[in-house]
């Protein structure tokens, strides 16, 4: 595997993980009004709501664990 790929997937995968919820809502959102399907809106608002918990939790652990 490549060096900065196993660097990103041993350090920083909690962001990682974060930012591709966001960027896959982001895609989920935009192709559900482009098309007008309801179900990619659906989908979108999901990983919305994953998102924000994520971010949450990441927050509040970094903020008890002190770094």
């Amino acid at each position: 595997m490549e060096s900065w790929r196993k660097s990103i997937l041993e350090h920083h995968l909690d962001t990682t993980l974060i930012l591709f919820e966001l960027i896959l809502s982001v895609a989920f959102l935009s192709a559900g009004y482009l098309t007008g399907n309801i179900y990619f809106r659906g989908v979108a608002v999901g990983l919305m709501i994953a998102w924000v918990t994520s971010a949450i939790a990441y927050l509040v652990r970094k903020k008890t664990s002190g770094n």
